[in-house]
């Protein structure tokens, strides 16, 4: 009788073989998500902002206020992706989680504080980046590990295009026309990259387990 139990696929390592567990994929589908999550957030959270160009931002809080919880459904969920992600290095890894803890820390101080919403306090006031820009900080490492893992061309973008916004934003020295065209793009390309990690095959995000295994046995050694 012939044995019809379906047997996981073996694959080859750097350092051994390796099977793919459910456990895995659905790691993968945690992230991916979380992913498509922070990029409907962020452009969801953009065309708001775009909308109101031209206007007295302060005078109409509300969409602002909507900004506000956009981020922090955008934060929750680059959280959760940062959770799921699978990064060699597990340094780069923690100083990713770290980052965002910052940001994130930052953003509930700056918004207990403050009485208008924290997205119109962040823009009226740039200085307020050098601690919320951390969590953009952690996405943009994101952004760089997909772009060197798969060389993907909108990942490439944003490595460049996320700190240079945030920065001109910062030192005053972008246009306004400008910022929101940058923050267009950004938001743009955000979802672009979402959707395609939506339809990528699982194992490549999943990457090479015995990378993982290797570096905690070499861990474990040192310590």
């Amino acid at each position: 009788m012939m044995d019809s139990k379906v047997y996981p696929e073996v694959y080859q390592g750097q350092f051994g073989t390796f099977t793919i567990t459910d456990s895995d994929r659905q790691g993968v589908v945690v992230y991916r998500s979380a992913l498509m999550v922070a990029a409907i957030s962020f452009c969801i959270a953009t065309f708001v902002v775009l909308s109101q160009l031209g206007s007295d931002q302060s005078s109409n809080l509300s969409a602002f206020t909507l900004v506000t919880w956009l981020y922090m459904s955008f934060s929750i969920a680059l959280g959760v992706a940062l959770a799921t992600i699978h990064i060699y290095l597990a340094t780069l890894h923690r100083a990713l989680q770290i980052f965002l803890a910052i940001g994130s820390v930052t953003a509930i101080a700056i918004g207990l504080q403050s009485s208008e919403p924290l997205a119109l306090t962040v823009y009226q006031q740039p200085m307020t980046l050098l601690g919320v820009g951390f969590t953009f900080a952690a996405l943009t490492g994101i952004f760089f590990k997909e772009a060197f893992c798969f060389n993907r061309f909108e990942t490439k973008i944003l490595t460049l295009l996320v700190p240079l916004l945030l920065l001109g934003h910062l030192i005053k020295a972008l246009p306004q026309f400008v910022e929101a065209i940058l923050l267009a793009a950004w938001a743009g390309l955000f979802f672009v990259f979402a959707l395609r990690k939506a339809i990528q095959p699982i194992p490549p995000d999943i990457g090479d387990k015995s990378v993982f295994d290797y570096l905690k046995n070499q861990n474990s050694i040192t310590n």
